[in-house]
């Protein structure tokens, strides 16, 4: 395997930092959560365009159907997390959402055990039990709240599940297609499927506020193409679990933000 010319685990670091500001983003747009997708992912699809044409197109010859396959598999996951993701900060807090979404080692370690035979260490099944109390209380404390704030826990934690799952079929393809043919395909399969959802959910494409538009430019410049472009990237040299603990620091800097930009200390409502 070629040596990476930057530290995959830096890019990891800097993809976590990233990621952190997707949820504050998604909270201060009013469109419908499937919506907010499908132009986040539709316009990294049309910033990658110029390069991906001018020098990788010819890849696409090179992608087995098995490839292919999971790719479109990932493609799909990752639509249907952005759209449970989005809409469960309709019903709970920055906080709770961003860290049951984040719980990815749990899913991560059954994954990697089972298609990888990746063998589990007892600090990560600490880590996975400490994780998991952490989510229940944050899921009984929006119990006592509200039935609302504990069904946005619930999406969260689906949410959590469908992008470990995207993960784990990227790692795969990763191994043999370029970061830029690997991310194109996918993104653009999933900004289909989002297409596809917003037309059965009567989720018109406009019109929305002037400052929704500028949400979905900085969702795809900063956690897509930064956050998760760089994710993808380190996947040819990082393990999937690898990356998902890292990933548990983002509910970190998102509850940060949410503080100062939101004024959010408890279960807030979009």
């Amino acid at each position: 395997m070629e040596e990476p010319k930057i530290n995959p685990y830096a890019a990891v670091v800097v993809g976590v930092i990233s990621v952190s500001a997707s949820a504050i983003f998604v909270k201060l747009c009013s469109a419908p959560s499937g919506v907010i997708a499908f132009y986040r992912l539709f316009s990294s699809v049309l910033f990658m365009l110029p390069i991906f044409l001018k020098r990788h197109i010819s890849e696409l010859r090179l992608i087995t159907k098995k490839d292919f396959l999971f790719s479109a598999i990932a493609g799909i996951l990752l639509a249907f997390h952005f759209i449970l993701w989005f809409e469960s900060l309709n019903f709970t807090s920055v906080a709770s959402s961003t860290v049951l979404v984040t719980l990815q080692p749990l899913f991560a370690f059954i994954g990697t055990y089972i298609f990888f035979k990746e063998k589990l260490s007892s600090k990560a099944i600490i880590s996975g039990l400490i994780a998991v109390a952490g989510s229940a209380l944050i899921s009984w404390g929006d119990f006592r709240i509200s039935g609302s704030a504990l069904f946005g826990d619930f999406l969260a934690l689906i949410a959590c599940a469908l992008i470990t799952g995207y993960l784990l079929f990227g790692q795969t393809v990763r191994q043999r297609l370029s970061l830029v043919t690997y991310t194109f395909v996918v993104y653009l399969i999933s900004s289909a499927t989002l297409f596809i959802y917003m037309l059965t959910a009567n989720q018109p494409l406009y019109p929305y506020k002037q400052s929704d538009w500028v949400y979905f430019i900085l969702l795809a410049l900063v956690p897509t193409l930064l956050g998760h472009t760089l994710f993808n990237w380190s996947l040819k040299w990082v393990s999937t679990s690898t990356i998902s603990m890292a990933i548990l620091f983002e509910p970190v800097g998102a509850t940060i933000l949410a503080y100062f930009l939101l004024d959010e200390q408890t279960v807030c409502h979009k």
